[in-house]
């Protein structure tokens, strides 16, 4: 490891050097300095310096003679205050003080008129000087991470700012004047404290990102939707209970998250959202669909997860691009026959429903690689689940089922297969044709035998039997020699059979585990 004395003896050498070739441009990033050493203010012809991921406590005055620097990085230091003589350095174009410890900002960093990037990142300010409005060609501005509760009247100056990063502050406003920076395309604002948004924010026409999420909105303004260029926006974990009718103009809208909020119904007018790929409403308080839910026919993704619905609508059956469902954690008892047109599917979340049957129609999914059907209340698989031969996961745990299809076995793509908590008192020979299944659970069932066709599955990784009432194994299952953990804990067990010595690998395995 170098001594910090060798890196200081670093710094020196490369600005001697600097000096020498007549370098314009100087890195002394990572060197753990403390301290900015004395003959870097000879370089006064330097228009790039970077001295980030120091140790720098502070700056020298002596700094603003470097009067044509136009890139200074110094961010990832211990910075609790700048000089103010800063602002001598009306070229500079790019500022990065992320990461620092500052508190407050010298009112001459209005003087930096030239500035395109100024980057304060993960500092400790509670206040910006209204100076700041002067830095009217600013294009980025990071504040994410401060500890700012309001933003000056000023800011609107900035009227060429393109993105602005207010994340994980502490605001719990925005002034008005957040509506004259017309040329904002990203406004990040997701984990700040705000109760409510300007009228003002519908100016911002040229957005195309607004991150709101982890606030505490209760309502959002009309306004919203004169933002038509949108294209994502976020307001996850807010406490909004309705939407306005205006969000349906938001027309090139493709990720909508509005999940973690305390809606109960959906405007019509969401129906207009044509472009949208991407729709999040889990853990909402929902307790039925709209039926123009099908006009949404470009979505991919959409998690309904941990709401209150009992239903789903027949128009869902029009959603046939979908190749995410999620409807895990509702209260629904059926599903629509929609359903089986949706044979993009490769996600299909029902896990913690109240489900006792499946439809027929489900053997129509065929592009289906996971299936959770977790937690419901189903005591019989069909015959047609064998269609569904893209099967990587099934998940059939905590159900009632006492037997298994003899279809079962047409699975032949299924990796990992979860029957634990069922009731089940056999399984059936087809079991074995499951020649790439890596992880099967049978834990807490009720079976006394195993099928000897168990012993095809060469590929198994995994096989869990905990808990079951098996007096004996099959000979076969020694052809298991990919076995990392077997697990038979609360059988009704005496003894294993000789093959078992073939399973070296095996980390647990025995009548009471190992």
């Amino acid at each position: 490891m170098k001594k910090p004395k060798a890196d200081q003896a670093i710094a020196v050498t490369r600005i001697t050097k600097c000096l020498e070739d007549g370098s314009t441009s100087l890195d002394l990033s990572a060197l753990r300095l403390s301290t900015v050493p004395e003959s870097l203010g000879n370089l006064t012809a330097l228009t790039k310096l970077y001295l980030g991921g120091n140790q720098l406590t502070a700056l020298p005055e002596w700094l603003g003679n470097l009067t044509a620097l136009e890139t200074l990085y110094l961010g990832g230091n211990q910075l609790t205050a700048l000089p103010e003589s800063l602002g001598n350095l009306t070229t500079l174009k790019q500022l990065d003080l992320s990461g620092n410890q500052l508190t407050a900002l010298p009112e001459s960093l209005g003087n930096l008129t030239a500035l395109t990037w100024l980057f304060l990142g993960g500092s400790q300010l509670t206040a910006l000087p209204e100076s700041l409005g002067n830095l009217t060609t600013l294009k980025q501005l990071d504040l994410r991470g401060s500890q700012l509760t309001a933003l000056p009247e000023s800011l609107g100056n900035l009227t060429t700012l393109e993105t602005l990063d207010l994340r994980g502050s502490q605001l719990t406003a925005l002034p008005e004047s957040l509506g004259n920076l017309t040329a904002l395309t990203w406004l990040l604002l997701d984990g700040s404290q705000l109760t409510a948004l300007p009228e003002s924010l519908g100016n911002l026409t040229a957005l195309t990102w607004l991150l709101l999420g982890g606030s505490q909105l209760t309502a959002l303004p009309e306004s919203l939707g004169n933002l038509t260029t949108l294209k994502q926006l976020d307001l996850r974990g807010n406490q909004l209970t309705a939407l306005p009718e205006s969000l349906g103009n938001l027309t090139t809208l493709e990720t909508l998250d509005l999940r973690g909020n305390q809606l109960t119904a959906l405007p019509e007018s969401l129906g207009n959202l044509t472009a949208l790929t991407w729709l999040n409403l889990r853990g909402s308080q929902l307790t039925a669909l709209p039926e123009f839910l099908g006009n949404l026919t470009a979505l991919t993704m959409l998690d309904l997860r941990g709401n209150q619905l009992t239903a789903l609508p027949e128009s869902l059956g029009n959603l046939t691009t979908l190749t995410w469902l999620n409807l895990r954690g509702n209260q629904l008892t059926a599903l629509p026959e929609s359903l089986g047109n949706l044979t993009a599917l490769t996600w299909l979340f029902l896990r913690g429903n109240q489900l006792t049957a499946l439809p027929e129609f489900l053997g129509n999914l065929t592009a289906l690689k996971t299936l959770d059907l977790r937690g419901n209340q189903l005591t019989a698989l069909p015959e047609f689940l064998g269609n569904l031969t893209a099967l990587e996961t099934l998940d059939l745990r905590g159900n009632q089922l006492t037997a298994l299809p003899e279809s079962l076995g047409n699975l032949t793509a299924l990796k990992t297969l979860d029957l634990r908590g069922s009731q089940l008192t056999a399984l059936p020979e087809s079991l074995g044709n499951l020649t790439t299944l890596e992880r099967l659970n049978l834990r807490g069932n009720q079976l006394t035998a195993l099928p000897e066709s168990l012993g095809n599955l060469t590929t198994l990784e995994t096989l869990n039997l905990r808990g079951n009432q098996l007096t004996a194994l099959p000979e076969s299952l020694g052809n298991l020699t990919t076995l990392k953990m077997l697990l038979l804990d609360g059988s009704q067990l005496t003894a294993l059979p000789e093959s078992l010595g073939n399973l070296t690998d095996a980390a647990r395995f025995g009548p009471n585990g190992r």
